[in-house]
């Protein structure tokens, strides 16, 4: 995959540091961001219609943050100083178009003498508490940390999408989920980490079927740790990311990282824990996505007698946590397995990440691929249970040419069209990373209340003095027909109610009667954010030209 360098590194030192004194000034609130108001006042001053500037604005911020950092200023700042001179703003003007070294800044009316003025006053002020101001927490990291002091936080102070939903989460969705147990019942609590991690991409399939080949042929080298052969090579989960030097990170170690998303894991224990790493590499396409490399997927008597930990479980978190997942499949490995049956099974409700890949494609001739394909939708279907067909991209996901004796020419090309698909499909993900954020809270926000219909429906169904043990282990005994008054009562949709087994397993560990009744408030609160805060939220960082 190309990815394409930083605006930074493909302008002159001179430039740089005139537009990091733009955007010093830009940057009003001094938090190292550029937002929609404050880019109307700056970008204002070069003059150029409206429709332009919307363009501007698009194209700089792709990914859709509602704001502008540094990087993404100086391409604005390039795309001013192009639209001045003619051309057509396009989305691929910043990526090859143009020589990026020759683009002189812009002309912006004004801002020599504003500048100055700024210096001026700047010379007046305590040097002292610039400092100071300089080193205070984000207020979006102090959310996290202090409630009660979050609670003075204005809502003028999120400057982001990201921030906005950080600040949902501790003030409304939050106590929610403490109330009636959803981190026990379903998700941990989510941190700061988990809103600012890079997209993540998990990898799953049987052993041999190219996952760790897959990763080393898009980032062209290989990661450390990693090892590749025809028999079960990787035997653990590991995240691949992007560091200052190549290294592995035992799995104990990065658990308990504060800035890293992966505090959840430790639910799963030491045995899992002894099964995970982190692998750390820098690598231009890193800077942008994460990728979980995972065991193979085993079938026969291995599946029931060789895993130490809850390897359904440990997928189905990482899937909630991915903004795409690959099923790999190989023509010579078509068939599905019970563990492999389960995983899949789990990935339900992260339906629209899934992706499959025929892998190894160009081992077997035209004909023979026809019937590969038909098997393998055959087989999905009878797993996912779904009438819809899933995209199956077809191809040979290595560094090696495609085997024309075996494939054919058209066998090439269609391969080549199906990897190109595929990869733009992955360099999607950045740019939609902040969507996807979004609906991962609404659907998060969802289930914590669904949860907590169930959870306070199950208290009220309890005996006030005698009988507690029988009434609680008949609830737990027909929880499929409670869940079935819960949604009945609420008039909720039964597709988002959870599984009956896992909430039952989860349940029988708890005395009932201990529960918390039904708050309503706590119900309207999150009602309000689904239907107000969040639409609120979205209008607030659209695009300022819009």
């Amino acid at each position: 995959m190309e990815i394409h360098s930083s605006p930074i590194s493909r302008c002159s030192k001179e430039h740089q540091k005139i537009y990091q004194e733009w955007f010093n000034y830009a940057d009003s609130d001094g938090d190292g961001r550029i937002t929609g108001n404050n880019a109307i006042n700056f970008f204002a001053m070069s003059n150029l219609p409206r429709p332009d500037l919307k363009q501007v604005w698009a194209i700089a911020d792709s990914k859709r943050q509602g704001f502008l950092g540094f990087k993404e200023f100086i391409a604005a700042m390039q795309l001013v100083s192009l639209g001045q001179g003619g051309h057509a703003l396009t989305n691929d003007i910043l990526n090859g178009e143009v020589d990026l070294q020759k683009i002189k800044p812009p002309v912006m009316e004004g801002l020599d003498a504003l500048l100055a003025k700024k210096k001026r006053a700047s010379k007046t002020s305590d040097p002292e508490l610039n400092g100071r101001s300089q080193l205070q927490q984000p207020p979006s990291n102090r959310w996290f940390t202090s409630s009660k002091s979050a609670k003075k936080v204005p809502l003028s102070s999120v400057t982001s999408i990201i921030d906005g939903l950080k600040k949902l989460y501790v003030h409304k969705l939050k106590p929610l989920e403490v109330t009636y147990r959803f981190n026990d019942f379903v998700s941990p609590l989510l941190t700061s980490s988990d809103f600012d991690a890079k997209p993540m991409v998990m990898l799953l399939g049987q052993y041999s079927t190219g996952k760790t080949t897959f990763i080393k042929h898009l980032l062209k080298s290989s990661y450390p740790g990693a090892h590749i052969g025809p028999e079960p090579t990787t035997d653990r989960f590991v995240v691949v990311m992007n560091g200052p030097d190549d290294r592995s990170i035992p799995g104990n170690t990065i658990a308990v990282q504060a800035d890293m998303p992966f505090s959840g894991l430790t639910n799963f224990g030491t045995a899992f824990l002894s099964k995970f790493e982190c692998s750390q590499m820098p690598h231009p396409l890193l800077k942008h996505i994460t990728f979980v490399d995972t065991p193979g997927v085993l079938s026969g008597e291995k599946q029931r007698t060789q895993r130490s930990y809850d390897f359904t479980g440990v997928t189905s978190w990482f899937a909630a946590k991915c903004d795409l997942i690959l099923l790999l499949f190989d023509p010579h490995k078509l068939d599905i397995s019970d563990e492999f049956k389960r995983v899949i099974s789990s990935l339900r409700g992260h339906d629209d990440k899934i992706r499959v890949v025929l892998n190894k494609a160009d081992q077997v001739d035209m004909q023979q691929l026809m019937r590969v394909y038909g098997a393998l939708m055959w087989s999905l279907g009878k797993v996912l249970n779904t009438p819809e067909v899933m995209r199956v991209y077809i191809g040979s996901f290595n560094d090696k040419p495609v085997n024309e004796a075996i494939t054919g020419p058209i066998g090439k090309e269609l391969f080549e069209k199906e990897q190109d698909d595929l990869l733009s499909d992955l360099k999607d993900i950045p740019k939609k990373a902040c969507d996807r954020r979004i609906n991962e809270f609404v659907k998060r926000a969802r289930a914590a209340k669904i949860h907590a219909y169930i959870i306070s429906h199950l208290k009220k169904e309890m005996p006030a003095m005698m009988g507690k043990a029988k009434a609680q282990q008949r609830l737990i005994d027909n929880l499929s027909d409670e869940f079935a008054k819960v949604q009945r009562e609420q008039h909720l949709p039964a597709g988002d109610f959870p599984n009956v087994d896992q909430f039952r397993e989860v349940l029988s560990g708890y005395n009932i009667d201990k529960f918390e009744k039904l708050k309503s408030k706590m119900i309207q609160v999150v009602d309000d954010v689904l239907g107000y805060d969040i639409p609120e939220l979205l209008k607030k960082f659209r695009n300022p030209y819009d």
